[in-house]
């Protein structure tokens, strides 16, 4: 009987090997400066105290400005528990590596930003000016706005998240400016004719804004120049709400029976939609709440407002134009974002970092406004003669 046994590898491949391990890609590790906002009354913040836990255990060390969570209901005790730095010093705070707040820096708070940091924040490009962008390029940073913020599918999806919040909130506050104003309840009620709503825009902050006056019992008409987008409301809202193109001559008819007006439809460097004529046609004690005042407004006599003063009467008819609605419902807002910044912070730290990123993704480029100084977004350098540079003749 044969003693050899049949094997199909040969004597080489038998030969014990060493074994190969996976080596883990590790992005360059940087501290995250958190400040404590100033201005417009702001009360959101960019992260919870669970975030900077994970991103703590991932290495980052996050300084944060004490007393910056406390318009969201977050003590300074719930971050340096999650491992927070908590610092007094503005300055420490601004010279960090990467810089997250929610509004952008004032000419103070820019002093101390550091020469090739990241700075993360909205841009509210209508209450800007040619000045700020150019002391903010004197420091040489990088600049990432919410505003242009994209994923990988080319959505703008922190717009969309800020948006899908703002929508639903514009109604619950028209609800109660309507009923200081005239006593009317936003809704409908056995035997009692349901209040009018118009919303200007098909977008997303459009249609969350549709589906919170449904919800109510409210009588809603939406208006966008984009046919795709009112056939995409019409599918998700299964055909319950009448919709039409921006004709001014309907659009007036409809002005006049509306009890509230949600403007959610950006008109930078772009005629108004409703004029001031259309506004003197309303029913006096009507409501207007203009979601897109920081992004040039769609109607004509808004204002931007504060939340001390969040109100202003025109022609008999309440203005609200707050940048920062999503601010009236802080902790919420706050945790949505700060879920999104988690993800976002974590998926480029996965991925080799920031600048790893900039040469890797289109989208990530496509983010900033200001790259070592230089202004990058060209829809900026129209509206404040600046200088333009192409983003991908920058980094390459």
């Amino acid at each position: 009987m044969s003693s050899t046994i049949f094997t199909p590898f040969t004597e080489e491949q038998l030969i014990p090997k060493e074994e190969k391990l996976e080596v883990l890609k590790k992005g360059k590790k940087f501290s995250i400066g958190i400040p404590k906002e100033t201005c417009l009354h702001e009360k959101r913040l960019c992260i919870t105290p669970d975030a900077v836990q994970v991103l703590v255990e991932h290495g980052h060390d996050i300084i944060l400005e004490a007393g910056a969570g406390e318009g969201s209901f977050f003590t300074d005790l719930q971050f340096s528990e999650a491992g927070a730095q908590i610092t007094t010093s503005q300055a420490e705070v601004y010279g960090q590596d990467l810089v997250l707040k929610i509004n952008p820096p004032t000419e103070e708070e820019m002093e101390f930003l550091k020469p090739n940091a990241y700075l993360v924040s909205a841009l509210q490009i209508n209450l800007r000016d040619k000045d700020y962008f150019k002391k903010l390029a004197e420091k040489k940073v990088n600049a990432i706005a919410f505003e242009f913020i994209m994923d990988e599918y080319r959505q703008l999806s922190l717009i969309r998240l800020i948006g899908e919040i703002a929508g639903g909130i514009s109604i619950l506050y028209a609800s109660e400016l309507l009923a200081k104003s005239n006593g009317l309840m936003l809704g409908g009620i056995t035997g009692v004719r349901p209040t009018e709503v118009v919303v200007l825009g098909a977008g997303i902050v459009g249609e969350f804004a549709t589906k919170a006056a449904i919800g109510l019992g409210a009588s809603v008409r939406v208006f966008d120049n984009s046919l795709s987008k009112l056939r995409r409301l019409h599918t998700i809202i299964d055909s319950r709400v009448p919709t039409s193109i921006i004709d001014p001559k309907e659009l007036k008819k409809a002005l006049m029976r509306a009890d509230v007006v949600i403007g959610a439809l950006p008109r930078l460097n772009m005629p108004f939609i409703v004029t001031e004529d259309m506004v003197k046609a309303m029913k006096k004690g009507s409501v207007i709440i203009d979601l897109t005042i920081d992004y040039g407004g769609c109607i004509e006599t808004t204002e931007v407002t504060t939340h001390e003063n969040p109100v202003i009467i025109k022609h008999e008819i309440l203005h609200c134009g707050l940048p920062n609605l999503s601010s009236r419902m802080p902790r919420t807002t706050t945790k949505a974002i700060s879920n999104f910044f988690l993800s976002y912070l974590l998926n480029y730290d996965e991925e080799g970092g920031f600048e790893n990123m900039l040469l890797k993704r289109n989208e990530m480029k496509q983010s900033l406004y200001m790259y070592k100084g230089r202004h990058t977004k060209k829809v900026i350098c129209d509206k404040f003669d600046l200088t333009y540079h192409d983003i991908n003749l920058l980094i390459f």
